[in-house]
């Protein structure tokens, strides 16, 4: 799998907005192939950082509801990848 391929998108929120100030922590949705070692190492490489560590979850998809039919969103997996200190992801910084 591609370095590239294995982080889909950053995820943006008020929660994530706040471990990055408080405990250096970027927020990542990638692909549910992934592991751990994978993710770290396409985040290092990717961004020229050095990760400590990398926490993954299962999200599961919401059951939605238009009109009368029933949906659901798709499952998707996120990463919670702490970086060590003095380490910053300019993307995220708005620079």
């Amino acid at each position: 799998m591609n370095r590239y391929d294995t982080i889909k998108r950053p995820l943006n929120t008020e929660k994530t907005t706040l471990q990055k100030e408080t405990v250096n922590q970027v927020t990542f949705e990638v692909d549910q192939r992934a592991n751990r070692i994978e993710i770290g190492r396409s985040v290092e490489e990717v961004f020229k950082v050095k990760v400590a560590n990398v926490n993954t979850l299962h999200v599961k998809g919401k059951i939605k509801r238009r009109g009368r039919t029933l949906g659901k969103r798709k499952d998707w997996k996120k990463a919670i990848v702490t970086l060590m200190p003095g380490e910053r992801i300019e993307f995220f910084d708005g620079v």
